[in-house]
């Protein structure tokens, strides 16, 4: 007498969950790369002071390949793709990060080779790229509302 064990069947991944999933990697690639350029660049001018460039790695990490990651699975899980709030969080998240931490880099390069940048612009770009991820939050979060209304 043989017995079978029922195996979860696995289903293929959908066109949001690998756009995720690169979008995913490819901050990875950028959190890694900004994290190099930032020690490379202070250590080779000897730069022990406070810089914004620092910044630029833990936004790329953080906001960047863990929310990806953790969408990536509230979309396999509740599809959030069907709701139309999500199809403005993935263009307002994505424009709004690299602003943010483009600026956070752009800012913090010009703060290690003892430029200073005292323009309120980067302020107010950076702002911008903020006030961005927060407009895509509160899409993420509609979508999500709208996910998980009970059925009637």
């Amino acid at each position: 007498m043989t017995t079978t064990v029922d195996t979860p069947v696995r289903r293929a991944a959908s066109a949001v969950e690998h756009r995720l999933g690169l979008a995913a990697g490819a901050y990875a690639g950028l959190g890694l790369l900004a994290g190099l350029f930032y020690r490379t660049l202070t250590h080779s001018r000897d730069f022990t002071g406070a810089t914004t460039l620092s910044l630029g790695h833990t936004h790329f990490l953080a906001l960047g390949m863990l929310v990806m990651l953790l969408v990536l699975v509230l979309e396999r899980l509740f599809g959030l793709s069907e709701h139309k709030a999500f199809r403005w969080f993935e263009p307002l998240y994505h424009v709004g990060l690299l602003v943010t931490a483009g600026s956070l880099i752009v800012r913090g390069t010009l703060q290690v080779v003892a430029t200073n940048p005292t323009s309120m612009a980067f302020a107010g770009i950076a702002g911008l790229g903020h006030i961005l991820l927060t407009v895509a939050f509160v899409m993420l979060f509609l979508a999500l509302r709208s996910a998980l209304r009970p059925a009637r």
